[in-house]
């Protein structure tokens, strides 16, 4: 009996899994964010800022500050692009911050952003090199379009804030009477205030009514009152 032949051999078989597809070419480097300070004495405030602007690719926090000095340590320390300032903090206001980064570290930006909205503080801040000047009531979408505008080297002023400030007008008062009224403020007596400032007695006098007088103001602490409404002090 002839023996069974043999079944030819099984050719082999393709592989069952797709081939592996070419690897992407890497995506060009995306720019770097913007880096920002924040300075709020209020740290809800602040955290909150810090929270909604982290939802913002091009954006990052790199610093905050609860006081003045502090904010400008931790500018010249981290060397941010944008510096968001509070108006009124403990150690020196936002204003006087930006006046010393204008000097120290002009490659950043300043903006103020305040609930303090007085006339005589939007001159001050301009004269300071403020960039932008917003209210608190500013939605965070708002306020990160304004920190990119700012940082492009536009202005953003406050349309309300602006309108205030023009009808307002300029401060009447002096440097010096503006002083001397900053201290009387508080009750500091002539002969304290004579001390601080490097006047006389009788200077001090005729400074604190000249201020009265102008601002029509029944004496000195009417008359500081006044004159902190407006942004004058």
């Amino acid at each position: 009996m002839a023996a069974p032949s043999k079944a030819p051999p099984t050719p082999p078989q393709p592989p069952t899994t797709a081939p592996s597809q070419p690897t992407p070419a890497p995506s060009p480097d995306l720019p770097a964010p913007l880096r920002v300070l924040l300075a709020d004495d209020e740290h809800l405030i602040r955290g909150a800022l810090a929270a909604l602007l982290a939802l913002e690719d091009d954006l990052q926090v790199v610093a905050e500050a609860g006081s003045g000095p502090e904010a400008l340590a931790m500018a010249l320390a981290h060397r941010p692009d944008v510096a968001v300032l509070d108006l009124q903090m403990p150690g020196a206001d936002g204003v006087a911050v930006a006046t010393s980064l204008r000097s120290r570290l002009p490659s950043c930006r300043t903006m103020i952003v305040t609930s303090h909205g007085r006339p005589g503080h939007l001159k001050r801040a301009l004269e300071a090199g403020v960039r932008g000047f917003v209210p608190k009531t500013v939605s965070a979408q708002r306020l990160a379009e304004i920190i990119r505008s700012v940082h492009a080297g536009n202005r953003y002023v406050d349309p309300e804030l602006a309108a205030d400030a023009i009808s307002a007008g300029d401060s009447p008062l002096t440097v010096r009477e503006a002083e001397v009224l900053e201290y009387a403020e508080n009750g500091a007596p002539v002969a304290e205030i004579a001390e601080r400032a490097a006047l006389s007695p009788g200077t001090v006098r005729n400074y604190l009514s000249s201020a009265t007088a102008k601002l029509s103001a029944e004496n000195r602490h009417a008359a500081a009152r006044i004159a902190r409404a407006r942004g004058w002090l």
